[in-house]
């Protein structure tokens, strides 16, 4: 008896530990009521959906290590959910016996529990809260709410959120700040102050109905009528004196910009007129500084750079514009804001900058070249070596039949040639219930008839298979999954975003990918770390992941054009063997289909 007694005061002092040693961790409670609200720009004036009456919506500040609890309730007309771009993790609650030891024992296993999820060993498990419509959860009906309820863990930088159901992420979008743990210091100088840069779109129009209106036709609809930083077009636009956004810097001051492109269809340049930018972090994920005069952003992404109020004081614009190097229409005008010397009166007229040609193919890719993984002891580059699962995906455009469009057709979108049908219920729900007829595990690993990619444009039998088809991977496999864009119609640059994880962008190149000479040249030691990767146009790029995540993550292209095209597909990541490395059960208050 005494042995025992003795062992469960050692469990019971461990946990006494365990309680202070997660004291630095906080609950961040928010309420996000979707509500429309009237709100004008470029002389037009028309209800939008928003989060909190914001436009943008609100930003998430939190630290890493912190539980994030976010009650969404949808007043609007339309159903909702929500994406966040982070790991998801939750806690575990644990059944206690009554015999003091059991309790103890069962309390040193919940200590082990929270120690892994919150020091990031990937036991997130947790996809309820992911946030994509019908693949992990149904939507928030009009008048019902949801709690998404997830850890932040081993993440820290600029994220964001925004709606992923319909184009409602036109205005329903926001930033999200992971601040490092408390004491613990940025690996890069640090900054006076930080603002938050959120790049975006407008229609004057309704965009849903755009949208309905087009897919009738079986078009892409409009392309939008100006792009916003923090939702305000600038002084170049009609209307819009009210509508311009300005951040003051004082001289000799070094200033963190956090920024977002949070567009639908457009990967975007910015740069500031007079000043450089050291880009420090991507998607989260700390970077080797690099020096630059501009910054190549597709939609999904997020940067953060330096920059140092070092020029003469004036005002300066930033200043934004797509980048398109395929024959393709985007809104191609500039939207700017101002960066302001304290002092300087508003009546000074800013400087323009130089933004790069909206078609420089060799500054993208050479932009993206140079960011690399800040790999060092704090923040190594853990990347796959040996591959378990090697993927092949081709991205191509299409026509299906369609009687009642325009032109007999409907323009359309694949992967592999299969273009993603959405399901009824969700994929995550039919995956842990078991439910049989909502998907297919059948996507296949490469595309059913090898061909020349990107030679000469192909303009007949382009129709597609349709269906609901997912990939499965086995529990802790290593992942290469080669993207490569075809000529089917026209080559064009595609942004890829993973849902529920990071991986590493190994490789890429213009042509078709040859397996035979192109991995020699992979970067193995410090290649970037992303959620959200370009693949150029007429090219190719590699990512490695480890699938130590559980559960059915989306992956699909971040143009919302080509996403509802059915440029998209899931992976279904198989529960390993033990119940920590298995899919948690639904919360109770999981929305109905």
């Amino acid at each position: 008896m005494a042995i025992l007694h003795q062992s469960s005061l050692f469990f019971f002092f461990c946990f006494i530990g365990f309680l202070s040693f997660g004291a630095e961790a906080a609950v961040k409670k928010y309420q996000f009521d979707i509500q429309v609200k009237n709100v004008s720009r470029l002389c037009h004036a028309k209800p939008i959906v928003t989060v909190n009456g914001m436009f943008p919506g609100p930003t998430i500040y939190v630290r890493e290590g912190d539980r994030v609890l976010i009650n969404v309730t949808n007043h609007a007309q339309y159903n909702i959910s929500i994406h966040w771009y982070i790991y998801l993790c939750i806690i575990i609650s644990i059944y206690t016996h009554t015999t003091f030891l059991r309790k103890t024992l069962h309390l040193f296993i919940l200590l082990i529990l929270y120690i892994l999820c919150r020091h990031g060993l990937k036991q997130f498990r947790n996809g309820w809260a992911d946030g994509p419509a019908y693949i992990t959860q149904c939507p928030i009906k009009t008048g019902n709410s949801y709690t998404y309820d997830f850890n932040v863990t081993d993440q820290r930088g600029t994220l964001w959120w925004h709606a992923h159901i319909l184009w409602l992420r036109a205005t329903v979008y926001g930033a999200f700040v992971i601040m490092p743990k408390q004491g613990t210091p940025f690996p890069f100088p640090q900054p006076y102050q930080e603002t938050n840069i959120v790049l975006g779109e407008w229609w004057n129009s309704d965009v849903e109905t755009l949208v309905k209106q087009a897919n009738k036709l079986g078009l892409p609809p409009p392309t939008s009528d100006a792009h916003t930083i923090n939702g305000k077009p600038g002084p170049l636009f009609p209307c819009s004196e009210k509508h311009t956004f300005a951040m003051e810097v004082e001289k000799g001051k070094t200033y963190l910009l956090r920024i977002i492109n949070a567009a639908l269809n457009d990967e975007l340049f910015f740069a500031i007129a007079g000043h450089n930018m050291t880009v420090v972090e991507i998607d989260a994920v700390y970077t080797k500084p690099h020096t630059t005069q501009a910054i190549l952003i597709a939609p999904g992404q997020t940067t953060n750079v330096l920059i140092k109020a070092n020029q003469a004081p004036n005002r300066y614009f930033m200043a934004a514009r797509a980048f398109m190097d395929a024959p393709i229409p985007v809104d191609n005008k500039t939207v700017t804001a101002i960066l302001q010397y304290k002092g300087i009166p508003n009546t000074v007229l800013p400087i323009l900058p130089q933004l790069p040609a909206s078609n420089d193919t060799n500054l993208a890719i050479n932009y993206n070249n140079h960011l690399k993984s800040l790999n060092t002891p704090n923040f190594p580059a853990k990347v796959p070596l040996k591959i378990d699962r090697h993927l092949l995906y081709t991205i191509g455009l299409g026509q299906n039949s369609c009687p009642t469009c325009q032109n007999g057709t409907q323009l359309t979108a694949s992967l592999n040639n299969i273009t993603f049908v959405m399901p009824k219920i969700g994929l995550l729900q039919a995956h842990y219930f078991n439910i049989s007829g909502v998907f297919e595990a059948t996507f296949p690993d490469r595309p059913p008839v090898p061909f020349n990619y990107t030679g000469a444009p192909l303009t007949v039998n382009l129709g597609t298979s349709l269906g609901t088809r997912v990939s499965k991977l086995a529990y802790n496999s290593t992942v290469e999954l080669v993207l490569q864009d075809t000529n089917l119609l026209t080559v064009e640059s595609h942004p890829f975003h993973l849902h529920g994880y990071n991986f590493f962008v190994v490789g890429s190149g213009i042509g078709n990918f040859d397996p035979s000479k192109d991995p020699a040249k992979f970067n193995l030691v410090d290649p970037p770390e992303r959620n959200t990767v370009q693949v150029p146009t007429g090219g190719w790029t590699a990512i490695r992941f480890r699938a130590d995540n559980p559960g059915v993550w989306f992956m699909h292209c971040h143009l919302e054009l080509h996403t509802m095209w059915g440029l998209k597909m899931a992976f279904v990541v198989e529960n390993g063997k033990s119940p920590n490395e298995s899919v948690l059960p639904p919360p109770k208050d999981l929305p109905r289909c």
